[in-house]
């Protein structure tokens, strides 16, 4: 990639802006910017956001150079220290907190890992500095790392952050990471799928999960295509991964809102709202559906993986609790609410929920 990583611009300030920016947000107490190419000017721009910074005269020899300076800087006394290159800037900070808390006594270094692949920034214990320091072998910091595992525990740490993995490589990297940055709150379909993984979700749950989310992104296109190029667009990834995580505390007391938090512990607060508020919504009184209804539209449309319509999804819970006028007042309201928005998204689209719900479970059995 032609252009100098440090200072391209993302996010409301540049690339190393956004490194720091990520490491102080998750509590790193001193970060320390290793500089070689076009020292000067990241040296100075390295001052005015408030980072120490020490130069590499031997860069070109690869990153392995910069990294024992870094951990020179750092000293005897410090406790930790994390490696995170400046082309690794969408990493959340509840990762990398997520990260360090994992780390043990006995923990030589904590790896960040998405979907089984380790990735930025490991954690590494401050009594194996100095081994580091003192490593001559061959394969560089890999070498180094590789030789550490060998001698001591290290720990892989699952996280839903496909940011550890994501570098800027290429001129189309750079185009990504314009679009993705200002979007961290949301949780991605990898992601979300990343999620169901950490929490075991039994297959009947994934199925489930999976048919509604796929419903609902069925559901979101055809309201994006009657609303038209003046909008609002709905938002195709909130509403995916939303749907797909919409029974992530399926278990738990109230479900809805367990999941909620969970996804907001990993930064994702935009997808955890509609998790949250997923169980019961009302037309809002606008009459302008947004993602939080699809989600719920999709989900009443569905029994496991298989299509159903709204008065079947409600019918077994009357028959249930048929003898208790309390549930029976609370689950009637919630069936009108559910067929409210059966009519609004009618009303919005020219097309049957119920309808696109049986194709969508027949395109799932292909």
């Amino acid at each position: 990639m032609g252009d100098f990583k440090p200072l391209l611009p993302l996010g409301g300030t540049t690339v190393l802006g956004r490194v720091a920016q990520t490491l102080r947000q998750a509590g790193v107490e001193r970060v320390v910017v290793v500089t070689g190419h076009r020292a000067p000017e990241v040296e100075a721009h390295a001052a005015a956001l408030g980072l120490e910074s020490i130069f590499n005269p031997e860069y070109d020899a690869g990153m392995f150079g910069s990294l024992r300076r870094g951990l020179s800087a750092l000293g005897q006394g410090a406790d930790a220290a994390l490696l995170l290159p400046v082309d690794i800037p969408l990493v959340r900070p509840q990762t990398i907190r997520a990260a360090i808390r994992a780390q043990t006594p006995e923990t030589a270094v904590a790896y960040p890992c998405f979907r089984g692949e380790r990735g930025h920034p490991p954690v590494i214990a401050g009594r194996h500095i100095p081994f580091l320091l003192s490593w001559r072998g061959e394969g560089g910091m890999r070498g180094a790392l590789d030789a550490l595992e060998r001698r001591e525990p290290v720990l892989d740490v699952p996280v839903p952050d496909a940011g550890v993995l994501f570098d800027l490589d290429t001129p189309r990297d750079y185009a990504a990471a314009l679009e993705r940055a200002p979007r961290l709150d949301t949780a991605s379909q990898e992601e979300a799928l990343a999620l169901l993984d950490m929490h075991r979700v039994p297959p009947r749950g994934l199925a489930h999960a999976r048919a509604v989310a796929a419903l609902a992104l069925a559901l979101a296109e055809a309201l994006n295509a009657a609303r038209g190029p003046a909008g609002p667009a709905l938002d195709l990834e909130c509403v995916t991964g939303a749907a797909l995580l919409h029974d992530l505390a399926k278990g738990q007391p109230e479900h809805e809102k367990a999941g909620g938090h969970i996804l907001e512990c990993w930064g994702m607060e935009r997808t955890a709202r509609v998790v949250a508020a997923h169980r019961d919504v009302a037309v809002p009184g606008d009459g302008v559906l947004t993602e939080l209804e699809i989600v719920y539209l999709a989900d009443k449309c569905m029994r496991g993986d298989r299509a159903v319509t709204i008065q079947e999804r409600f019918w077994e819970k009357l028959r249930l609790y048929a003898q208790d006028p309390q549930a029976v007042a609370a689950i009637t309201g919630r069936l009108r609410n559910a067929q409210a928005m059966r009519r609004a998204f009618l009303a919005a689209t020219g097309s049957d929920p119920e309808v696109l719900a049986r194709a969508s479970a027949r395109e799932a059995l292909r």
